[in-house]
């Protein structure tokens, strides 16, 4: 009788290593499955729009493409009268913050303000170059549509009112906090003329200067139309 306990004792232990080692293949199975599996929809945007991180108010592609082929094209208007006077910024936005403190409080993470508002430490990532910085003094917030930009395709022609409201607009993908080399990199020009040196977020791009133009009844230059359809073809389908 104790031989026949051992035996059966023995034949559950094997049965037992069996089992476990099912166990570990069927593991070791399913592991690449999940790694070949597609990318995270966290990657981009609900249906395949590319993350347009803290920029607000961009459109879908779809939606920029369709604002696109609604703006006026017309040559670069005269320079003649402009000055960045005539665009008051940073206007105050209360609390003793105008709107550059604003924008590089949202475009950072863990921002510290001191009592006049001032971001005294922080983490920004600035997507034009894809270099990260800890001192907000080396970050410039670029208009995505440049004032003088505005002033050749139709903001000569708007009230001092108007343009303030442009050169502040927290609402509009207008405002951005960049590298300030990068943005002195892309000075006034269209983007025919300049793209972000980081050609991930040339989609975001296109479609926030579509909308600001679009928004601002602004006109494009046959070379800007064509290079803005070109970039939103990098945008995910």
């Amino acid at each position: 009788m104790g031989r026949q306990q051992w035996w059966w004792g023995r034949s559950l232990a094997v049965v037992a290593v069996l089992a476990l080692a099912g166990c570990t293949a069927a593991d070791g199975t399913a592991a690449p499955e999940a790694s070949d599996a597609a990318p995270p929809a966290s990657v981009g945007a609900p249906g395949g729009e590319v993350d347009t991180g803290t920029l607000p108010g961009v459109p879908t592609a779809e939606q920029a493409r369709t604002e696109l082929a609604e703006l006026k094209v017309a040559p670069h208007g005269s320079m003649a009268g402009y000055s960045r006077a005539k665009f008051p910024h940073w206007a105050q936005q209360g609390e003793k913050c105008d709107t550059r403190e604003k924008v590089l409080e949202r475009d950072g993470t863990n921002v510290t303000r001191d009592d006049e508002c001032r971001a005294v430490s922080g983490r920004w990532v600035s997507v034009y170059d894809d270099k990260t910085f800890t001192n907000s003094s080396d970050l410039d917030i670029d208009h995505v549509v440049p004032l003088a930009n505005a002033w050749r395709s139709g903001a000569n022609m708007w009230t001092q009112e108007k343009r303030k409201a442009f050169s502040n607009d927290l609402t509009h993908p207008q405002l951005l906090a960049v590298s300030a080399a990068s943005n002195r990199s892309k000075g006034d020009q269209g983007p025919d003329e300049w793209q972000p040196p980081s050609k991930t977020y040339w989609c975001t791009y296109a479609r926030a200067w579509v909308s600001v133009k679009s928004t601002y009844e602004l006109s494009v230059t046959d070379t800007e139309k064509t290079t803005l359809a070109d970039m939103l073809g990098t945008c995910p389908s």
